[in-house]
């Protein structure tokens, strides 16, 4: 349960230095690439034999799909931007938190690496969690909901299945190719990979398109690959504790997440939640405990 409790620490560490950076003046698509060298950094350091990393087989197929998954990381970074400037905060963080239900299907159907029989209860959590995110996360522009046409309505739905796909393969790729001990392992590696795309690709901006890099942007991105790379590190913990169950283990770290993003937002930056924001977050609760029941039952 400590690994699933630091997941959400970190992870909600990360959305606040995020959201910190327009104060700092950091470009957040460009803290994004520098924040890799970070995690791959905390890698080293918490990897009991470091010598793994520089002898792996950069060309062997657990490695490659590795560092291809990598460059999904930073795929789904630039959606998440790309969808927030052209369609809205609330579009992206809606897509991206209800993408959860990819990897959720994904491992009651497919790899079926569920730890328990799940109820019409825990079904209907789900359900719920969904519902949750989907109402913590609604704004409205003025007194009207912003209404976009166009190819930019895909955005969403690209960044949905991007989202998806990425939380879908790191439970698999994590559990079929890695031993536990391995876990610090696997995000180097996996970093390796975005950063050789990242950075690839801020060089050709820089060289061919005079993209200016601001050192405000290199620190900002140094720092935010810590919480960055402990909220995962901690996650591929939290999966092996529960039996790799993506089913019981994202939703709870989504729903987790938000509360908790959501209670210090407001302590720290005075944030302030409509009704249907805090109808979502009584959801949420509720869709835990549906979620987890039978785990918080034996407690008792």
């Amino acid at each position: 349960m400590l690994n699933f409790l630091l997941a959400v620490v970190f992870t909600v560490s990360l959305y606040l230095i995020m959201r910190a950076f327009p104060k700092y003046k950091v470009q957040p698509f460009h803290a994004v690439f520098f924040n890799y060298y970070s995690c791959v950094l905390m890698g080293l350091m918490l990897m009991p034999n470091r010598q793994q990393y520089f002898s792996t087989d950069w060309g062997a197929t657990p490695t490659l799909l590795t560092l291809a998954l990598g460059a999904m990381f930073v795929v789904v970074f630039a959606l998440i931007g790309i969808t927030t400037t052209k369609v809205g905060v609330t579009a992206a963080s809606l897509a991206g938190n209800m993408s959860l239900v990819i990897p959720v299907l994904f491992g009651l159907f497919v790899f079926k690496n569920n730890n328990k029989d799940f109820t019409f209860l825990n079904y209907l959590g789900l359900l719920l969690a969904l519902v949750a995110l989907a109402l913590s996360t609604l704004k409205k522009n003025g007194n009207a909901e912003s209404v976009k046409t166009g190819a930019v309505l895909f955005l969403p739905v690209i960044l949905f299945f991007a989202s998806g796909t990425n939380n879908t393969l790191i439970n698999y790729t994590s559990s079929t190719f890695y031993q536990p001990s391995e876990s610090s392992l696997f995000t180097a590696i996996a970093c390796t990979g975005a950063i050789l795309i990242g950075n690839s690709y801020l060089l050709v901006r820089v060289l061919f398109f005079g993209e200016k890099v601001q050192w405000q942007s290199v620190v900002g991105g140094l720092i935010l690959g810590f919480p960055n790379f402990l909220s995962f590190y901690f996650l591929l913990g939290a999966l092996s504790d529960f039996g790799n169950s993506a089913a019981f283990v994202f939703p709870i770290y989504n729903v987790l997440s938000m509360l908790t993003s959501a209670f210090m937002a407001w302590i720290l930056f005075k944030e302030t939640l409509e009704p249907l924001n805090k109808v979502g977050l009584a959801l949420a609760v509720a869709a835990i405990f549906l979620i987890s029941y039978q785990e918080i039952m034996s407690v008792f």
